[in-house]
C-alpha cells in the first residue's frame, strides 16, 4: 500500500511539470535564487541565521524564501521550475529517482543530523517508555515522509509493530496537527517546535520525548536542485552552500540566546523567552551538523528506514543523487 502512495505521489509530481524560468539577476545587482523549505521551523535555525546575518547577501545572493508545507510539494516546485533549491528529507529525491525521472533531484548540502520532531502526550508521568504506546492513538505524519518513517523507526527500535500495536493516524495536514491534538484527537501527537512547547503553554500536553534523540543520527533534511540546475549553475551551489557553512559555524559556536536574537525576525509569533527555550532544545541534542557534507554512511542509513518503511523496494547510488563537491 504505501509503495503505491509513493508511486502515486510521483505521478503528481511528474504531471505537473512546468516550462517555467530559472534564476536571474535581482534589482541590487545580487543573484536571484528561489529557495523553498519543507516547514518554516526553528528547527532550520543555521539556515535562518545565513539569512538574517547577511551571508547569501556576502556571497553575491538575493535568496527568496517561501515555505512549501511539505517534501512532496517542494519536490513539485522544483521539478516545475518554481524553485531553484530545495530543502526537505532527502527521501523526496530517491523517490523522484526511481520514478525514472531523467531530470532527478540531487542533494548538494546536509544541514540537520538528528529528527526535529517531539513525542506530545495529555500528562508526562515521568518515566515515559515507548511500550506505553501499546494500544495508544498517536497523530503522526504523512506516509513516505521523514516525520512518519523516523517515528516508526524508533517504535520498532523498542519492539513495537506500527501497524498492530498502536494506532497512527495520517490523514490530518501537516499544519493543523498540535490544533486537532488540542481539540481532543488522539492520546498523543508528533510534533515540530514551536507548536510542541506551544502545546505546552497552553496546558494542553508535555513534550515527553526526542524523536531525535531516541532515534540517532539521521540525515534528515538537505539542499537539493535538479542535476541541470546544478551542471548549469554550479558557482550558485557553491556561494550557496558556503553561506550555510556560515550558518552552521554560527549556530555551533554561539549561545542559544545569541542564536535566538539573529532569527528572531524569522519568528515574530513567537515570544523571546519561547524561542530561546526551543533553540537550547535543540542545541543540547546536537541537531545541526558541523559541516554540509552528506556521507555514505548517513545515505545507506536513510535508505535502510526507507526499506523497513516500504516505501522503495530498490536503493539508488550514492554517487548519483549526493554530491559533495560543493561542501569540500
Amino acid at each position: 500500500m504505501r509503495k503505491k502512495y509513493v508511486s502515486a505521489l510521483m505521478m503528481f509530481v511528474l504531471l505537473t511539470i512546468g516550462m517555467l524560468t530559472g534564476c536571474g539577476n535581482s534589482t541590487s545587482g545580487l543573484t536571484k535564487v528561489r529557495l523553498m523549505e519543507v516547514a518554516h521551523s526553528i528547527f532550520y535555525a543555521p539556515m535562518y541565521v545565513a539569512l538574517e546575518e547577511g551571508y547569501f547577501k556576502e556571497e553575491g545572493l538575493d535568496v527568496e524564501l517561501k515555505n512549501g508545507n511539505g517534501a512532496d510539494k517542494v519536490m513539485t516546485a522544483m521539478i516545475a521550475g518554481e524553485a531553484d533549491i530545495g530543502f526537505m528529507g532527502p527521501e523526496a529525491t530517491i523517490y523522484v529517482y526511481n520514478e525514472g525521472n531523467t531530470d532527478y533531484a540531487v542533494n548538494f548540502a546536509q544541514l540537520t543530523q538528528r529528527a526535529g520532531n517531539f513525542l506530545v502526550g495529555r500528562t508526562d508521568s515521568g518515566n515515559f517508555s515507548w511500550q506505553d504506546l501499546k494500544g495508544k492513538t498517536v497523530i503522526g505524519g504523512r506516509a513516505g515522509g521523514m516525520p512518519q518513517m523516523v517515528f516508526e523507526y524508533i517504535l520498532k527500535m523498542n519492539g513495537m509493530d506500527p501497524e498492530k500495536d498502536l494506532t497512527i493516524i495520517q490523514n490530518i495536514d501537516f499544519g493543523v496537527t498540535a490544533e486537532a491534538f488540542a481539540s481532543g484527537t488522539g492520546d498523543y501527537t508528533v510534533e515540530f517546535e514551536p507548536h510542541a512547547t506551544g502545546i505546552e503553554k497552553e496546558g494542553q500536553g508535555k513534550v515527553i520525548a526526542s524523536l531525535g534523540v531516541d532515534s540517532g543520527y539521521v540525515p534528515y533534511t538537505c539542499f537539493s536542485s535538479l542535476n541541470s540546475y546544478i551542471n548549469e549553475h554550479p558557482d550558485i551551489l557553491q556561494k550557496f552552500t558556503k553561506a550555510i557553512q556560515k550558518g552552521l559555524d554560527y549556530v555551533n559556536s554561539h549561545t542559544s540566546e545569541e542564536i535566538a536574537k539573529i532569527i528572531q525576525p524569522q519568528f515574530e509569533e513567537t515570544d523571546f523567552d519561547t524561542l530561546k527555550k526551543i533553540v537550547e532544545r535543540y542545541h543540547n541534542q546536537d541537531t545541526w551538523k558541523k559541516d554540509t557534507i552528506f556521507t555514505e554512511d548517513a545515505f545507506e542509513l536513510l535508505q535502510n528506514i526507507l526499506e523497513e518503511a516500504g516505501v522503495i523496494d530498490k536503493r539508488a547510488d550514492y554517487n548519483v543523487l549526493v554530491t559533495t563537491q560543493f561542501s569540500k
